[in-house]
């Protein structure tokens, strides 16, 4: 593991200044006049700004050919100055409530603008406001350019990634003090809410706990539902930490001695996700990582309980590119971090997920989540 210095915690690190350059370049190669970037992962990535988003608009606007700007309300112009963007030696510009933001980025972009990409997030209504203004350009997303600069990790946001998985796993390991028969699954959730920002997150970004037969959808949050003894429990949990990084990571539990028929889907389970994990490395594509858990799985009988993406990838959004899924040839690179967590789900009975972030290497691949992967039986 590499070991992380001061320097990698630094907001100059995780947000420096040639990410504006990088962004400016990737705008000219597609043939984009304009990069128009509201509040967001996208605004945080490129300037460490992390804006409120307000009916106001805060915009930061990379022309594909002059300096970038960042156009903010009057009042909020002190926190972007704050913020790590006023390290930057970008504009700051703020605008006064009788002011048309929207005209007065129009008029400062270059003569015969005729494309301009907005951030995939943006607000309708905002997209509305810069087509009125720019009635002889034609939107397009910026998620397209900007995807393959979030898409590759820098040694600084691995470690803040890094970080993160360990600020989860500090989560799970503590499972014990809360997941019992006689609870409900909503007075665990609140237990690990409580943790996720004792662990050192900033926010909570979701719990879910489903037992029983709510094990066996994927998507359950929680419910009123009293865990019991024997019950299966899937507990897949994540925040985001102040750095702007996300942790995300499943563990199936069982609360008292599960079925034998579970034991079984299980073991299946640990091998297909150990398998996919051993096989991250630089080359193969999302949609081979993704067959490497789903033949395992298939091969035992359970191919058609497996029902979604063996992952995605994540970084100051839970959910980006890339995603592990079947059709897609994108081929893996080091720096791209993402979740292996492979499931399998018997409606109405029960079913299991195990879940990891692993990081793309040189020489293969790392994986951020170090708690075991042994199913945990805990005392009835």
């Amino acid at each position: 593991m590499v070991a992380v210095t001061d320097s990698e915690h630094s907001a100059a690190a995780l947000h420096p200044a040639e990410r504006l350059e990088l962004a400016r370049k990737a705008a000219a190669d597609a043939a984009v006049d304009a990069l128009l970037v509201s509040p967001g992962a996208d605004l945080r990535y490129l300037t460490g700004y992390q804006a409120l988003p307000l009916e106001r608009l805060t915009c930061l606007v990379v022309p594909a050919e002059t300096e970038p700007f960042l156009v903010v309300p009057a009042l909020e112009r002190a926190a972007a100055e704050a913020s790590p963007a006023g390290a930057l030696g970008l504009e700051i510009t703020g605008f006064a409530e009788t002011d048309d933001a929207y005209e007065l980025i129009a008029r400062r972009l270059p003569v015969g603008t005729r494309r301009f990409a907005v951030d995939n997030r943006m607000w309708a209504e905002k997209l509305l406001a810069f087509q009125a203004a720019l009635p002889d350009a034609q939107a397009c997303l910026a998620g397209d350019v900007l995807t393959e600069l979030r898409v590759r990790k820098s040694p600084a946001e691995v470690a803040a990634l890094r970080r993160a998985g360990g600020a989860i796993d500090r989560v799970h390991r503590r499972m014990g003090e809360w997941l019992r028969a006689g609870r409900t699954e909503r007075e665990v959730a609140k237990d690990i809410a409580d943790a996720i920002i004792e662990a050192g997150h900033e926010t909570v970004d979701f719990v879910i706990v489903g037992s029983g037969p709510n094990s066996a959808s994927p998507h359950h949050e929680v419910s009123d539902r009293v865990i019991r003894r024997g019950d299966p429990v899937v507990v897949d949990i994540g925040g985001t930490t102040a750095d702007g990084y996300c942790s995300d990571s499943t563990r199936t539990y069982a609360v008292g001695e599960p079925p034998a028929a579970f034991r079984e889907l299980y073991e299946v389970l640990l091998r297909a996700q150990t398998a996919q994990t051993d096989a991250v490395r630089p080359g193969i594509t999302a949609e081979q990582l993704d067959a490497v858990g789903r033949d395992i799985i298939t091969a035992a009988g359970y191919g058609e309980h497996f029902i979604h993406r063996t992952g995605h990838g994540i970084g100051m959004e839970s959910h980006e590119e890339p995603y592990i899924v079947a059709g897609s040839r994108r081929a893996l690179a080091p720096g791209m971090a993402f979740s292996v967590e492979p499931g399998i789900y018997l409606p109405g009975t029960f079913g299991a997920r195990i879940e990891d972030i692993a990081v793309c290497t040189e020489g293969g691949g790392e994986r951020l989540n170090l708690t075991g992967r042994d199913l945990v039986v805990l005392p009835g």
